[in-house]
């Protein structure tokens, strides 16, 4: 204890040394050199602070050997505070904005997004970047949020999407992928050019919102098939692709984890970006356990590593972990809702925060979709992600609200972008002198910062504590007025000392602050606490406090500081000082309703975040959704999305005598303190119009096969042949006369079909075939038109191995064709280099037809044709883009678009709850109207009943496979006996909430006695009041004739 004892004491001491040493006048040799390596541009640029140099080397110790600050933005110092948002994942370029507001209503500043070239240029030189894939539409949603962009465009992504953004015809190139290779570099030579001059146009040098720009994607593991990795060559090579592209911005890069590879330094690496960020994914992707932190999860290394690595710019974690994919057969997005809880935001970010980390972008804020094939094999159709922003865009999660108090904070706060983070490996029983609490202390020239967690940071102890502050009063033991402070188990909390409140000190507060505004010679201070809590705050020449509503404060005095203490209630308390402070005492759940939307309409700025007009943005009380704010005047205009009728509170920043408020455009009511100006109104939560959503069982469906080609009429004549004696695929030598994979034919996405033609001997008797799709993919098998048996699937595995009896005999001399369906997943991502896991091929690897009526096996040969898509990479619907359909009959002749008119001599109006009576493939379509009512965004789900009774089987899941179409865009993939998602949000936009909706659904029987879907609805969700505005639907070009169908 005595030890701990003198720790705590020398660094408080330390703490006003270093206080003094960053004061003007101090005595330390800090340099503070602004960025400008390249003359390119100077409106995004960083300082970088230099060595440290004092005389006793225990104090470079304490102080570390170097530190960074932040970015400048126009000579203004930020935090870039950022969500990841990939626009391909939300097909309906006017619902960008809607996401963009809400992310910037958290109170971040940043956008980070991935660019997936798959969907950019389905085939080799042909870039198309129209529709649904322009991003001119994006840029101007985020100027219009007020949102920074740093933009991510690989060529390589990851990102959860088929062959991590490759396009599948890289499987075709001899090439090792993400190396020198000359004919890689080739390969992505078309698609850098064009994306980077789409870029480079909206680079903030000309009036853009892009800031940052990422080359390259987690260039962090190789295997030794690439010795020269990291290559500096090659990622030379990679920024220079987006130099010569038009990009002055500062490029910056993102380490899977913190190995400095390609980091100015110092020393600087070769090949070095401007600035080095890095990734962390602490808890993995285990939602399997939700309620697991393993020990030592926490990195609290990253300090140190930041400082040994490249002390010259700012601390940047480019992807911190905001959720979690979830694989096929995994548990559901609800348990990494568990996993990544308001719990692990509190600890594990505030953690980050506590290590100086300013430039920061969590992985994912909104997930979306993976619509039209665009996912990898490893998830399923959702990319909910567990992130803070639902896929079907709410924001009623815990983790949304969060994450405002923590943005909030930090953007209040500029003097933590100058405080100094502190080597914390003394953490434990620092400051509390309690050994089971761990501080990590920011240290600043004025205003400090301290971080309490737990030691343990996984345990689920309470713990209460005193704790003592270095301030500028001297060191002060709080709680002064009696009690103690506590932390409940896994959470963790500011504290902060001399804090500037537009020139009032808060001296320090135990309580967290959520922000604080100046109004003329008044302030306000919104600090918060968790349940059960008691806090304390005091105020520099506070002077005389009143309690101006609530209970339970005791106010106090001492070296004329005014004290606060208090227990944390539902209840708020507000106290006025004389000073001209208001203090809002929150607890975290009502704080939950308070919201700060800073956009000031700056004739430079624009709409982002400045420190000209954020002190002053108005603080409001408003329930579910603020979306943005404006004051003219004596007005003040507020729009935002409501869940019921709400109180509408403005605590600050409304005019002293407003004669207008409105909500979303209607009038209200209101009331205006004469004294404080706090302004008061109700926005009513208006009874919603009649609608009603379509029963799905009671309309009428057109049920066509999908699978003539079991027909003896059926041709294939137009069919590509598989005639390639050799491929170019480099992972996987042929096992078979010709190749049969996929890619190697430009077929790269969704179902593949082969037709194998033989002339029987008359002895086969069994077909051994090993077919790949990748997790969770599954195949079946015809002879002629009798089944001959199906690979139901399972998550586990990525290619499948089987012996087949045939079904009947064959006769001698006859002509018979195999006709194989296989399920493609979607192609693997390629994240460690060297392995080209990406080319892992899909289709038949093997086959064999063989005899064993004598001694000595033969094999019949087969010749084979395959198809996928129609005409492959020359891809027939550029409005989709080029992953949307695959290789099924209906989808060749385009009959999952709308206006299709299917022969009606083939078909009937069976519905997809009725199904199929033995194995195969029907495809279902139907139209409805509807008629939502107009301003409520109202969620829309297809619903599978997820029946695990058997089904015209002898036995287990029923095994079937869906894929349903809403207006030509594929909007769910779902895999009854797989699992887990049997619920597909699709966006307005996509549906037409106001005409008609043509609806396709396509069933794939994989068991001799068939399947039927036990129940299919369409579902609305919560119903919100929306003030966002009218969706302009995705294109929705129809239907025609294709040419060459087949």
């Amino acid at each position: 204890m005595l030890f701990k004892a003198l720790v705590q004491a020398a660094l408080l001491s330390l703490a006003a040394v270093q206080t003094a040493a960053l004061a003007i006048g101090g005595t330390s040799k800090l340099k503070v050199k602004p960025y400008k390596r390249e003359a390119l541009q100077d409106i995004v640029t960083w300082d970088e602070v230099r060595q440290w140099s004092f005389e006793f080397d225990v104090l470079r110790y304490y102080l570390l050997t170097g530190a960074q600050h932040s970015l400048f933005v126009r000579g203004e110092r930020i935090m870039f505070f950022s969500g990841e948002f990939h626009p391909f994942r939300l097909p309906v370029p006017s619902l960008w904005l809607d996401v963009f507001q809400k992310i910037k209503s958290l109170g971040y500043n940043g956008v980070s997004f991935y660019v997936d070239w798959a969907l950019l240029e389905g085939k080799p030189g042909v870039f198309n970047a129209s529709g649904v894939f322009a991003f001119e539409p994006f840029f101007e949603a985020a100027s219009t949020a007020g949102i920074y962009l740093l933009a991510r465009p690989g060529p390589y992504i990851n990102a959860e999407v088929s062959g991590g953004g490759f396009p599948g015809w890289l499987q075709r190139v001899p090439a090792l992928l993400r190396t020198r290779d000359p004919l890689y570099l080739q390969a992505t030579d078309n698609y850098v050019a064009n994306i980077g001059a789409i870029i480079a146009k909206a680079q903030i040098t000309n009036g853009g919102p892009v800031i940052l720009v990422q080359p390259e994607n987690e260039y962090t593991g190789a295997n030794d098939a690439v010795p020269e990795f990291p290559d500096a060559q090659y990622f030379a090579y990679v920024e220079d692709q987006l130099r010569n592209a038009g990009i002055v911005v500062p490029l910056i890069s993102n380490d899977a984890s913190p190995k400095g590879y390609f980091a100015p330094g110092p020393p600087a690496q070769a090949a070095a970006v401007d600035i080095y960020g890095y990734d962390g994914y602490p808890l993995g992707f285990d939602c399997a356990n939700p309620e697991t932190w393993p020990d030592n999860a926490l990195p609290t290394y990253y300090l140190a590593q930041h400082l040994n690595q490249s002390s010259s710019t700012p601390n940047s974690i480019i992807e911190f972990q905001g959720g979690s994919f979830d694989p096929w057969g995994g548990l559901g997005f609800e348990q990494c809702l568990q996993l990544l809880s308001p719990e692990f935001e509190r600890v594990f970010y505030k953690n980050n925060y506590g290590q100086g980390t300013h430039i920061f972008n969590i992985y994912m804020t909104y997930g979306g979709t993976n619509w039209g094939n665009l996912g990898h094999p490893g998830g399923y159709t959702s990319y909910d992600y567990g992130a803070v922003i639902a896929e079907n865009r709410t924001v009623s999660r815990e983790k949304y609200s969060e994450m405002k108090l923590e943005a909030n904070f930090l953007q209040a706060s500029p003097a933590y972008l100058t405080s100094i983070a502190q080597n914390n490996s003394n953490a434990n029983g620092s400051y509390t002198g309690n050994s089971a609490l761990a501080t990590s202390a920011l240290l600043g020239n004025v205003t400090n910062f301290f971080i309490v967690r737990h030691a343990a940071y996984n345990s689920h102890a309470n713990t209460y504590y005193t704790i003592t502050l270095p301030t500028s009063e001297g060191n002060i033991t709080i709680p002064q007025l009696g009690g103690s402070l506590s932390l409940w188990g896994r959470d963790s909390k500011f504290h902060v000392t001399d804090y500037d409140v537009g020139g009032i000190n808060l001296l320090y507060s135990t309580a967290e602050v959520f922000t604080w505004k100046q109004y003329g010679d008044k302030r306000v201070l919104v600090v918060y606490g968790g349940p059960g809590e008691q806090h304390e705050l005091a105020v520099t020449g506070g002077g005389a406090a009143t309690l101006r509503e609530g209970a339970g404060v005791q106010f106090g005095e001492k070296d004329s500081a005014t004290i606060i203490n208090y227990n944390i209630s539902s209840h708020r308390a507000i106290v006025e000082l004389e000073n001209g402070l208001t203090v809002y005492l929150l607890d975290r759940g009502s704080a939950y309703d308070y919201w700060v939307v800073d956009l000031p309409n700056d004739p430079v700025s624009g709409n982002m975040t400045n420190q000209k007009t954020f002190p002053s943005a108005p603080i409001v009380k408003a329930g579910y959704l603020l979306r943005t704010v404006e004051v003219t005047e004596s007005c003040i205009y507020l729009t935002g999305d409501l869940n019921s009728t709400t109180e509408i509170e403005i605590i600050g920043g409304a005019p002293a005598k407003t004669t207008e408020l409105t909500f979303n455009g209607i009038p209200l009511a209101f009331h205006q303190d004469t004294t404080t100006g706090v302004l008061t109104a109700t926005a009513y939560f208006t009874q919603v119009p009649f609608f009603t959503i379509p029963d799905l069982r009671s309309l009428t469906w057109n049920t066509i096969d999908s699978l003539p080609e079991l027909l003896p009429t059926y041709s294939d004549a137009l069919w590509t042949p598989a005639s390639l004696p050799h491929s170019n695929n480099t992972i996987r030598n042929l096992t078979t006369p010709t190749s049969l994979y996929a890619s190697d034919y430009g077929y790269n996405t969704g179902c593949l079909l082969y037709r194998g033609h033989f002339t029987a001997t008359g002895d086969e008797t069994t077909l051994y075939l090993s077919t790949a799709g990748g997790s969770a993919f599954g195949h079946s098998i015809w002879l002629n038109s009798d089944f001959v048996g199906s690979f139901y699937g399972g998550d586990k595995y990525l290619q499948y191995n089987d012996t087949y009896t045939l079904p009947t005999p064959l006769k001698a001399g006859e002509d018979y064709i195999f006709t194989i369906l296989i399920d493609n997943m979607g192609l693997d991502e390629d994240w460690t280099v060297g392995t080209e896991t990406m080319k892992n091929p899909r289709g038949i690897l093997d086959y064999s037809l063989s005899s064993s009526s004598s001694s000595n096996t033969k094999t019949t040969p087969i010749a084979w044709k395959l198809t996928g898509n129609l005409h492959g990479e020359d891809y027939e619907d550029k409005t989709r883009g080029p992953l949307n359909e695959g290789g099924l009959y209906a989808e060749r002749q385009g009959w999952h678009l709308p206006g299709a008119i299917i022969p009606t001599t083939d078909s009937s109006t069976s519905s997809p709850m009725e199904g199929l009576s033995k194995a195969g493939v029907s495809f279902y379509s139907t139209t409805f109207d509807l008629d939502m009512p107009v301003g409520y965004d109202i969620p829309l789900s297809f619903e599978f009943a997820n029946v695990t009774k058997p089904v015209n089987t002898t036995g287990g899941v029923p095994a079937y496979r869906c894929q349903v179409y809403v207006n030509g865009w594929q909007f769910g993939k779902y895999v009854h006996n797989v699992g887990p998602q049997d619920s597909f949000p699709v966006p307005e936009g996509i549906f037409n909430y106001q005409g008609s909706n043509y609806i396709a659904v396509s069933l794939w029987a994989l068991e001799a006695g068939g399947a039927k879907v036990a129940d299919l609805s369409l579902v609305a969700g919560t119903v919100i009041q929306s003030g966002f505005g009218p969706i302009e639907p995705a294109p929705m070009t129809g239907w025609e004739v294709r040419d060459g169908a087949y």
